[in-house]
Formats: structure tokens, sequence, C-alpha cells
């Protein structure tokens, strides 16, 4: 089958082989993304909302932003009617709001397994791994620079997480690679090893153009055309700045009606005001600047209203994560997203700690909690994020994911049916019995509470006897067995040659470079 022919056709997996390796798979259960039953927390009222985003109306206006090295930014901003002084764009109050209207407040992103497709906006939450850490970390072999190895290990782990919907994007940065190269082989894992959703390629716009190219050889031309199958993660240069390089990025991915996250990057103290309602005065400005430009490239695109925040340790200069004050702007700025209309991704499994312990529990299970109260859509860093996301670890990778069953069990809220009032129980017991052995507890009891598929709960005597093993010597073993059990996804084998062959083709076209 030519190249042209696979990409003309929507490529799911079919063919007589790829339905012969389903049939022989590893099967293992996955959980659809999050609909929430629960309230958001709303902090701020109306009176302080409206106050934040008069603020952020004057930010754009007075203040303004810079889009640097991109004189096609300043002659689209300059055409939709801002103020453009050099390379500083001066947007007058309402029109980035104006903008941002066309953007969608939900979407499909697409899977090449369609039971595996997300929806992105609403009451839904999709959770998705820690993204951009140099560095992997593992008990027997510490702290160590990535690889492409480490990064596929990665992949095949959150395929098999049962709570994790998404695939993610630079799970790790292979160093062994070429950094012009690097994306392709990246991608490439993705779409082979799993088949949950991914994200594309930011580091340059010619790689944002892979990423575009190399679904339409997985999905076929024309489904992409139509259809979102990937998210991107754009950062702002906070304070205001937006770069030709993140910006190019974006204008491809928009041009291709592929979503984008668009991510003010906070460290509050650093690069925004050390006060909350100043933080979320900067970054409501960000995201509308960025958005509003988005909709300049092709109204519609779909967008992420996107917040990474935390705070600085004011002695040391570090990063500081799952604190009150972080959590407080990841509340207030889910607020404004939810009043702007457009989905909102922040929140994951943050920590400062160098090691899975109980730092890193602590942190972790503050960040995860805000997030899903916040009303987070996109959760990136769901879990493996460790030393200030220098770092990604293979025991906190099942260590979180395990972890994020709680949120789905959260999230469902309390059921008040008939059977939730379990009232046929309350008679069948009566003072003094026992639920243990009713009717109730037998018909229900599978489903009744969420269990960790890691954590050891078994008696003292047990625990010992079996070598008083720790968590993270459970998780590492968990890695081991999750790596030993893996087969990939079935896929039609001639998208598997048209993907290498895209691959090969692209690498022998430049020279390695490493910087």
């Amino acid at each position: 089958m030519s190249e042209e022919a696979v990409r003309g056709r929507r490529a799911r997996g079919g063919g007589g082989a790829a339905r012969r390796a389903e049939r022989t798979a590893v099967h293992f259960e996955t959980a659809r993304y999050i609909t929430r039953n629960i309230p958001d927390f709303e902090l701020l009222n109306d009176e302080a909302l409206e106050i934040i985003e008069a603020n952020a109306e004057t930010v754009l206006e007075e203040i303004g932003v810079n889009f640097v090295e991109n004189p096609a930014a300043l002659a689209r901003w300059r055409e939709a009617g801002a103020e453009v002084r050099g390379e500083r764009v001066h947007i007058p109050r309402g029109l980035a709001r104006k903008l941002c209207a066309t953007a969608p407040s939900q979407f499909t992103q697409h899977a090449r397994n369609p039971a595996r497709s997300v929806e992105i906006g609403g009451r839904n939450l999709v959770l998705a791994p820690v993204y951009g850490p140099p560095f992997v970390r593992d008990a027997e072999r510490g702290r160590r620079y990535a690889t492409i190895e480490d990064f596929r290990n990665f992949v095949k782990l959150g395929y098999m997480s049962k709570w994790l919907h998404h695939s993610g994007g630079t799970v790790c940065e292979p160093t062994d690679i070429p950094v012009n190269k690097r994306h392709l082989d990246m991608l490439l894992a993705h779409m082979t090893l799993s088949d949950k959703p991914f994200m594309g390629s930011v580091t340059e716009p010619v790689r944002a153009a892979d990423s575009v190219e190399m679904a339409k050889v997985l999905f076929g031309a024309d489904f992409v055309d139509a259809n979102t199958v990937m998210t991107s993660l754009i950062n702002i240069n906070s304070p205001l700045t937006f770069d030709s390089t993140m910006m190019g990025a974006l204008e491809v991915y928009a041009a291709a009606n592929q979503a984008a996250i668009i991510s003010p990057f906070i460290v509050g103290g650093a690069m925004a005001p050390v006060t909350v309602a100043g933080t979320l005065t900067q970054v409501l400005a960000e995201v509308l600047a960025g958005v509003a430009y988005s909709q300049l490239v092709r109204p519609g695109a779909p967008v992420i209203f996107g917040a990474f925040v935390t705070s600085i340790d004011m002695n040391s200069g570090a990063p500081t994560f799952g604190t009150p004050e972080a959590a407080h702007i990841t509340y207030g700025a889910g607020q404004l997203a939810r009043r702007l209309g457009l989905p909102y991704r922040s929140g994951g499994a943050f920590c400062g700690s160098k090691l899975p312990d109980a730092q890193a529990g602590y942190e972790s299970a503050n960040s995860l909690n805000m997030a899903l109260l916040a009303g987070v859509n996109f959760m990136l860093h769901a879990c493996g994020w460790l030393e200030g996301g220098l770092v990604s670890s293979y025991e906190k990778f099942v260590m979180d994911a395990d972890q994020l069953g709680t949120l789905h069990h959260l999230a469902q809220g309390i059921q008040i049916d008939t059977n939730g009032q379990a009232m046929d129980a309350i008679r069948e017991v009566g003072p003094g019995g026992h639920y243990l052995g009713c009717a109730h507890t037998q018909a229900n009891f599978k489903t009744a509470f969420w269990r960790s598929e890691m954590l050891d709960y078994k008696p003292f005597e047990t625990w010992d006897e079996e070598g008083a093993r720790d968590t993270q010597t459970l998780a590492g073993r968990r890695v081991a067995k999750m790596l030993g059990d893996y087969q990939a996804p079935a896929l039609d084998p001639a998208v598997n040659d048209a993907l290498n062959d895209y691959v090969a083709r692209k690498k022998a076209s430049e020279p390695d470079a490493f910087l």
C-alpha cells in the first residue's frame, strides 16, 4: 500500500494482521475520562472576578504584550485593530475577549482507538502524565539523563495505567537523540506503543508541522483536516511575552484545527506578583492575548485556558508546590476560565521532593485534590512528576497513576438513589448487628469502595514476613511487572511502516544537531 493510499483512509488499526494481534493481546481496563458530579470550588465572588477582569483589560490596553521576532503576528494584530509599537501590542479594551468568543467551550480529541477518545471541557477531567523533565529516576539506578528507552517505557506505563486517559507529550526528554530529530522518535512512540490520545511537538514550528504530517499518516489526511487529534502545550514567557518559537508552533496547530493549551508559566514572585489577585490579573491578560491570537490565525480553532502556577521559596529561590497560595490561584483561574467559556488546564501531581517520599506524597495529594475541585478539564503532570519537574520518576509514575483512582471516585459524588440510601440494609441488620453478610453488602461490595492496586493493606505479620516493603519498593515491582506484561496495541502494519518511513526520511534529510 502506498503512503498516499495510507493517508487517504482513517487508519485506526484495521486489517487482518491488526485484528489477529488484537485477539491475542493482553487486555486491561482503562477508565473513561472523569465527568464530575461534584460542584466546583468557587473561591472568588462576582465583584472580585469583575475587578480582576477589568484589570486584565487595562494591562492589555495600557501596558501591552510583546510578540517578539514575529512580524506576521504583529501584522495580524494591526489588522485586527490593535495598536502596535515596535514589538509591543496594545489591545483595545474588549477586543481580545471578543476574539476569544469563537473558540469552542468543549471539543473531542480523537484517539486512534475510538474507545479512548476524550472530551475536553464542560464537566470533564482528562488526566495526562508528566511533561518535559530532562532527567529520570528509579530506585535501582538513581537520577540520570533520560534516554529514548526511558521515554518508550513511560509511554508503555501510561498506556497500561487504568486511571490515565492520555499518553501526554514529552514524558521525559530523550537526551541520547539529536535535538532536531528527537520529536520524531517521541511521536512515533506515542503513535505505535499506545492507542490513547497524545500531544504534538512545540519546540520549533517545523516540528509542529511534522507532528501534523505524522498524524495524517496515522489517522488519514481527511480525518485530521476535519477533526482534532492532537493537543499541544504553548507556554507564554511570563511576564507578557510571546516568543516566535511558541507562537510559530501555535500558528501551525491553529491553522490545522489542532488543539493548543495557552499556558502562562508562573512562579509567583519571579514571573508574576506575589499576591494572588495580581497573579490572576496577569494570567488572565496573557491567556486572553494568546487565545485571541489563535483565533486570528483560524477562528474556531480549539484552545485551552492554561495556568501553570507555583510559588517561590524566598530564601532559596526554589519553586514550591502544594501550597495554599497556588491553590488560591488555581481555584480563581478556574472561575475566570469558566466565565470566558474555555476549557481549563492546570494542576498535576506537583512536588519539590527529590524522592518519592512523604514530602512528595503530601505535596502531590494537595495539588491533585486542588485541581479536581478547581474544575480543571485537562490535567498535565498527573503522574510521575518529581524534583520540581526536573525528573520523571518510574516509581512515582505508578504511585501517582494508582492514586488517580481516588479522583475518579471523588468526582462521582454521593448517590442518593434507592440503593444509595441503603434503607433495606439498615432494616435488615437492625440494632447490634453487622453489615458484612447482609444482602445490600453482598450486592455492592465489589464496587462500594475504591481500593488501591498497589498500596499494602496487609496485617503487620504478613507485611513483615514479605520483607517489610515500603511504597517505593512496591512501586518498583509494579513498574517491572507492567513493563514485563506490556504488549503494543494493534496497528495496521501498513500504517506502522508508513510512520517509520516518514521518520527515517526526515532524519536522513538533515545532519544531527545537539543544540
